[in-house]
């Protein structure tokens, strides 16, 4: 069997590359900050470090107040002993043996023989 052959009329078109248009990116913005969270965020620092600093001279002063409570302790110790001494010491000085005793060696006075007593009654 005889097919028959028809021509077909090829024609071959230019093709040319489509171009897709993509949509043009938005412009690329700089990131803006945020000033006032910043600010804030500073501020909350500044604050957290003179609250820190107060603490730390605070605790200074209150050591440096407890050296001097305990100096000043010990001096009032140191004194307290002292006036016992000296309590002491002038018990000794006005006992009556050590002044007659002065009185006796040093001032050449004598313990009279005979002693006389006034009475309040008037005859």
């Amino acid at each position: 069997m005889l097919a028959r052959q028809r021509e077909y009329e090829y024609y071959e078109e230019e093709l040319q590359p489509q171009r897709i248009e993509k949509p043009a990116p938005p412009p690329k913005r700089r990131p803006t900050l945020n000033t006032h969270l910043r600010s804030r965020c500073f501020l909350l620092l500044a604050l957290v470090s003179i609250m820190a600093m107060a603490v730390t001279i605070r605790s200074g002063i209150t050591a440096s107040r407890g050296y001097d409570l305990v100096k000043i302790q010990q001096q009032a110790e140191t004194l307290e002993k002292e006036n016992e001494h000296l309590k002491i010491e002038i018990a000794q000085m006005k006992s009556p043996e050590r002044v007659r005793r002065i009185a006796t060696e040093k001032l050449g006075m004598s313990t009279p023989k005979t002693v006389y007593f006034a009475t309040g009654a008037k005859e």
